[in-house]
């Protein structure tokens, strides 16, 4: 055989296990910015641990995993610091790190970095549980511009940076509470609201031709025009500790708030008066709690591993499905109707998205340790960390 030829026939099988669909995960909950991949092709279905590609010690963090171009941008600490991270995707070297603000110590619930980095046009953003926003170069690591913020919540910044356009927005707090920079220059463009930062990261979404972002503050919900930062509606909601920080869901006119703490969530449809925006509420329950985890939509049901359980719930009406009590504070994302779950204990579990039932197909341990950060699927592989590791196993066929 010539050697074209044995080539050709080497790189079938290689070529063969590229998902359908398979696209960069460039920021906090994907590239629609909703949890959901549209990845095809991985095997749902494993009566052992997934092949294990590579495992690196990243330092305390709870930061997710950003994978753009064959890189994985992550953040933990090391030697004092929080520091972001480049990683080859294949083998988990690192290719650059750079630390950019003081360690940030919690012994309740964790240490290190919260915000997971939003990648960009060939840079990086992300801010520090102290405050500190950074931009850096993708390719090399080096810092373009930083900004300093002053207004922490109790359990640090953990609400990663939005890049929209030629935005990076922020929740940050105090006066200004969410702010808009230019994400060439750093320099500020827009400001909204004032007073207590949550945890929540902001979340774009467009309504009847304007594009509007929400800002899941400490006490309020504040929804705002994205290009000119004017402010359409406000929307009190105060929650024990100001733990607002599931992602808020923007779905066909209505707007899904939810918290923990007992709290519950709401509902809104949303309707244009003038230049603001009103809300009607559709229902108001306590049927998802979400302390810290997002729930994820898919076909008009929401499924989440909230403070109380993994449940499923229909979003028109806020009546639930299904629940399986101790399966909470867990992560999950959705790809080619899977719930890919990762429970707080490290167990993997994957099973079909139905309103119907949980039945697991996969449901085995994958980690150690604790586990609060939201896996990703890129290109067939599953890139999940507890605390203080990163780990990448291969789930492509």
């Amino acid at each position: 055989m010539s050697r074209p030829a044995l080539a050709l026939l080497l790189a079938v099988p290689l070529v063969a296990t590229i998902p359908v669909g398979a696209q960069d995960w460039p920021n906090w909950r994907g590239p629609h910015h909703d949890g959901v991949s549209s990845e095809k092709g991985f095997e749902a279905k494993w009566e052992q641990p997934p092949p294990k590609m590579w495992e690196r010690e990243i330092g305390p963090g709870f930061s997710g995993l950003s994978c753009v171009a064959d890189r994985v941008y992550t953040c933990g600490t090391a030697d004092g610091q929080q520091t972001v991270l480049c990683l080859d995707a294949d083998t988990g070297s690192v290719l650059w790190k750079t630390p950019f603000e003081k360690e940030f110590r919690d012994r309740q619930g964790g240490d290190g970095p919260r915000a997971t980095p939003a990648v960009n046009d060939g840079r990086v953003y992300v801010i520090g549980a102290r405050g500190k926003l950074v931009c850096l170069d993708a390719a090399e690591g080096r810092e373009v511009w930083s900004r300093q913020f002053d207004n922490p919540p109790q359990w640090g910044y953990s609400g990663s940076v939005l890049v929209d356009g030629e935005l990076a927005i922020v929740p940050i707090g105090g006066e200004g509470a969410l702010r808009a920079v230019d994400k060439q220059s750093g320099k500020d463009v827009w400001q909204c609201g004032k007073g207590v930062v949550g945890y929540a990261t902001p979340h774009p979404f467009e309504f009847e031709g304007q594009r509007y972002v929400v800002g899941f503050m400490g006490k309020e919900a504040l929804v705002a025009d994205l290009a000119t930062g004017a402010l359409a509606c406000r929307l009190a909601w105060e929650t024990s500790y100001d733990v607002n920080a599931a992602t808020p869901i923007f779905h066909d006119g209505r707007l899904l708030l939810s918290s923990g703490y007992d709290h519950g969530s709401i509902l809104l449809r949303l309707a244009r008066e003038g230049d603001k925006l009103k809300t009607d509420t559709t229902w108001e329950n306590k049927s998802i709690r979400a302390k810290f985890q997002s729930p994820v939509l898919h076909e008009g049901y929401l499924y989440v591993s909230d403070e109380a359980g993994l449940r499923c719930v229909e979003l028109a009406s806020g009546a639930e499905k299904w629940s399986q009590r101790g399966i909470t504070h867990g992560t999950l994302v959705i790809a080619d109707g899977y719930l890919i779950l990762l429970t707080e204990k490290g167990e993997l579990q994957i099973a079909r998205a139905s309103p119907k039932a949980f039945e697991p197909l996969t449901s085995l341990k994958l980690l150690e340790g604790r586990h609060w950060t939201v896996p990703t699927l890129y290109k067939g592989r599953l890139y999940v960390r507890n605390l203080k590791q990163a780990v990448c196993f291969r789930l492509a066929k």
